[in-house]
């Protein structure tokens, strides 16, 4: 009688065991199977672009349609590891036009710098130049990696000719994209700045790109803008990069856009 109640404890313990880990199994490689009550050690995850105005059934209104995503507190610099161009990663000094808080949504209660004045930096940005070395040895992993980097942010736009007949050109959804061929007179540091602080229709790329995928992006439109671009032609690409001319005036559309 002793060794069958002892039995019993036994045989229960060892199928408990064996079903608590058949059934903590899953087929999903990603799932961490089945946990007893995660609630107790693992905090909520706050997701970025997700709406917490309503969280099961609950409203709260003033969470609702507020972002979860925030920029950076200004100034601070992300750790990437070691780097050979560490300026890439130090803050963008330049100045956003006087009016980007209406045209552009940036403000300065986010930590965006802009200027008292009605162009920013645009026009002293010209003297910036690209801080990545186009070389014979690197050029096809600079435009490779430019052109994986424009397929998602700007051919939409600009078209994959860099002509400005992109599909949301085409349905009708935006009007005036440049065609590149006709900003040739924009030194590196302006078309940055544009990409950067946004221009026109153009939205601000700041909090989507960092300054190396900028620069890099740089390099790649200027493919579209310059015949037979590359570490010979930079050389010669003196007038463009060098001054810009004092009768060039701020986008008419941004200073219209901030009167209203």
């Amino acid at each position: 009688m002793k060794k069958t109640i002892q039995a019993i404890p036994t045989k229960f313990i060892v199928l408990s065991i064996g079903a608590i880990t058949l059934f903590s199994c899953v087929s999903n490689p990603d799932s961490p199977g089945l946990e007893f009550m995660p609630d107790m050690y693992r905090g909520p995850a706050i997701e970025p672009y997700v709406d917490y105005g309503m969280v099961k059934g609950e409203i709260d209104a003033d969470l609702q349609s507020s972002p979860s995503a925030k920029h950076p507190p200004i100034s601070t610099i992300p750790y990437y590891g070691k780097h050979e161009n560490l300026s890439l990663y130090l803050p963008y000094t330049r100045e956003a036009n006087k009016f980007a808080n209406k045209t552009h949504g940036l403000l300065a209660s986010d930590g965006w710098n802009l200027s008292d004045e009605a162009g920013g930096d645009y026009f002293a940005s010209a003297t910036d130049k690209n801080p990545i070395d186009l070389t014979e040895y690197n050029k096809k992993a600079v435009f490779d990696h430019g052109k994986e980097l424009y397929e998602i942010n700007c051919v939409h736009c600009h078209g994959p000719e860099g002509d400005g007949k992109g599909t949301m050109v085409k349905n009708g959804s935006y009007a005036g994209v440049p065609d590149y061929l006709n900003l040739k007179s924009l030194a590196d540091g302006q078309v940055f700045y544009s990409i950067y602080y946004g221009k026109g229709m153009m939205g601000a790329h700041a909090s989507w790109l960092n300054k190396e995928e900028i620069w890099t992006l740089v390099h790649y439109i200027n493919k579209f803008r310059f015949d037979d671009y590359g570490p010979a032609s930079i050389q010669d690409k003196t007038a463009a990069t060098d001054s810009t001319s004092s009768n060039e005036s701020l986008d008419s559309t941004d200073v219209k856009r901030a009167e209203k």
